[in-house]
């Protein structure tokens, strides 16, 4: 633990060594505002709540995600520290994990800089706190989804341009999945079954059910268990370009 620590430390400190850190936070925090209460029509529906908020959150972040991510293993693999860093007397696990929990917890810093839209809603009306608070974690996980894919596709190649493309492109599948228009494209050819099973593996649905505060394992599970198989994905990634 005291390794994995040190690499949570040690790369949640590089993200503030360069601009990407403020530049990326100052995006995040103007795109909320604008996103909630003018796209959002916030104003119009005469609703003290954060769903135009949230609403906006998956696709905020197929731009804003891969932007991070697509830095965890293409920039050690282009400049070949990687190399050094798999000498270091640490597990494989303890470098992913650290990468991304160092990345996972920048977002999360960035999530909770929005809360004085929170405050304004309660300012300006009696808003449903508790599905709030769910829709703050609910987005976090489905940060943490979209950094576990940017870290393996990161880890596959020394572009990062290239990494955000593909991890951009894949997670829009993920979000697209569950996308109405999209099923109902499909729902006059596809068995019913087929069309849910499809749901089940977006973003949109679980992210939607948390959004709108209700915590369910299912949900749970299914970002924490997509996180878990894209690390380690990540980890055999790297296991086979040492080997190679």
């Amino acid at each position: 633990m005291s390794h994995l620590g040190i690499i949570v430390k040690r790369e949640l400190a590089s993200y503030f060594v360069t601009h990407l850190a403020y530049v990326f936070i100052l995006i995040f925090l103007v795109l909320s505002g604008v996103f909630t209460f003018y796209m959002g029509n916030f104003f119009e529906r005469g609703q003290a709540d954060l769903m135009p908020f949230f609403n906006f959150h998956p696709w905020l972040y197929l731009f804003l995600v891969p932007a991070i991510s697509m830095r965890l293993w293409s920039e050690e693999r282009k400049s070949g520290s990687i190399e050094l860093l798999m000498t270091l007397p640490i597990r494989k696990f303890d470098a992913v994990v650290g990468k991304f929990l160092a990345a996972w917890f920048f977002t999360g810093l960035a999530l909770v800089l929005t809360f004085p839209l929170w405050i304004t809603v309660n300012y300006l009306g009696s808003p449903d706190n508790g599905a709030i608070f769910a829709g703050y974690i609910g987005s976090w996980l489905m940060a943490g989804g979209f950094l576990a894919i940017g870290s393996c596709i990161s880890a596959l190649s020394k572009s990062q341009v290239i990494a955000f493309i593909l991890t951009g492109l894949i997670c829009l599948l993920f979000v697209l999945a569950g996308f109405p228009l999209v099923l109902n494209l499909f729902e006059d050819w596809v068995p019913l079954l087929v069309l849910d099973g499809l749901a089940s593996l977006s973003f949109l649905t679980h992210f939607n059910a948390i959004s709108k505060g209700v915590l369910s394992l299912q949900d749970l599970f299914y970002f924490l268990s997509l996180i878990v198989a894209w690390l380690a994905a990540t980890m055999i990634v790297i296991e086979i370009k040492q080997a190679n």
